[in-house]
């Protein structure tokens, strides 16, 4: 059996006036995932909850998210999690606040057999 990699979703989060980063990188994950149902487990012989679900999420200060609660976000499945630099901050033309645009990839991998 080998972790084959099986989707890629990619989303968009921001918070527009609380710099939160764990908010946006919330929002990026979601915006990554509701869009679609993933059947593709089901497809595979196996259940949603055989994926593995990494997910990772760009924003400009890495260690301002909390990962654990970016990854409750997730139905099921096992999880990861990597924070790297990315994303944009936006100030206000007077200095006095900050939009935030956070970027999120969810990667769904399944063990499969080799062929």
């Amino acid at each position: 059996m080998a972790m084959t990699r099986m989707i890629v979703e990619i989303g968009m989060g921001t918070d527009l006036t609380g710099a939160d980063y764990t908010k946006a990188a919330i929002r990026a994950l979601k915006d990554a995932l509701w869009h679609n149902s993933l059947t593709v487990a089901i497809a595979a012989g196996q259940k949603p909850e055989d994926m593995h679900v990494k997910v990772l999420v760009g924003v400009p200060k890495p260690d301002l998210v909390n990962k654990d609660e970016v990854l409750a976000v997730l139905p099921y499945g096992t999880r990861e999690i990597e924070v790297v630099e990315g994303g944009l901050e936006i100030m206000n033309d007077e200095g006095t606040n900050l939009t935030l645009i956070a970027n999120a990839a969810a990667i769904v991998s399944l063990n499969l057999p080799e062929a």
